[in-house]
């Protein structure tokens, strides 16, 4: 298996996140503009949660080949096409986003989610897209600001200092989704759009689970940043609200997306 990085989840957590996301993807497809035929590539493809419907888009006449650089997940991409019959037009790689071994102006379009928060040289990524995108084509990338993370609780200060925790410790690159704008600005990349999108979360258990705030509290504690009676204190107020369906915590995701020139 391929080394973990800070921030590895499995495919199990990303088929979860991905239910959450529905519409956001299929505003993500919109905005690359496919045509039956074109060539896609999805950068950090994951186990293929993206390349199964972008392969339906393009057709059989197209192309979209995943990048990834755990193993794991490339394999299971790869039984995920061959499951949905579009093997043939589909294909998994294992490759590094800032290294990408394909030759410039190889693709029509490219997407990437929850990719960038992995990433400690984003805009080396983003010039290694950028290059293997052809003129006119575009590119999309929807990401997480970690640190817009809000959970309610009677423990505001505490709360506060987790979420900054997460932001700092848990993911490589915790305010990826705010830093896009400016990168692809700064890539020179034209007709640059943003949307901010509100992902809010009501159920206490799948929060939990899709948070990561397992391991969070543990290395917070562990590192001194909350105490356990704080943790006590924002379990059972936690608890409360979930027993009440009045839990509710809240983060934003921005999907920007912009044509190469």
């Amino acid at each position: 298996m391929a080394s973990q990085h800070t921030g590895y989840v499995d495919s199990t957590y990303l088929d979860t996140a991905s239910g959450l996301l529905s519409e956001l993807k299929r505003s993500s497809y919109e905005q690359m503009r496919l045509q039956p035929g074109h060539r896609v590539l999805d950068a950090g493809c994951g186990p293929g949660t993206d390349t199964v419907p972008l392969a339906q888009l393009v057709g059989a006449s197209g192309r979209v080949i995943g990048v990834d650089r755990d193993a794991d997940m490339v394999a299971e991409a790869e039984r995920r096409v061959s499951e949905a019959g579009v093997a043939a037009w589909a294909t998994h790689i294992q490759a590094d986003v800032s290294d990408l071994p394909f030759p410039s102006a190889s693709f029509d379009a490219c997407r990437s989610e929850r990719l960038f928060e992995h990433l400690n040289e984003p805009a080396r990524a983003l010039s290694e897209i950028t290059r293997v995108v052809r003129p006119g084509g575009w590119i999309v990338v929807l990401d997480s600001d970690w640190g817009s993370l809000s959970i309610d609780t009677c423990e505001v200060d505490a709360e506060r200092r987790l979420v900054h925790f997460f932001t700092e410790h848990m993911v490589n690159n915790g305010y990826s989704g705010r830093q896009l704008y400016r990168l692809f600005m700064k890539q020179g990349l034209a007709d640059v759009t943003v949307e901010v999108c509100g992902i809010p979360l009501i159920d206490y258990a799948l929060a939990r689970q899709v948070l990561l705030l397992d391991g969070c509290e543990r290395e917070a504690l562990t590192s001194g940043v909350v105490s356990g009676e704080e943790l006590e204190s924002m379990h059972a107020w936690w608890n409360q609200a979930a027993a009440d369906g009045a839990f509710f915590a809240s983060m934003s995701m921005m999907l920007v997306s912009g044509r190469n020139l």
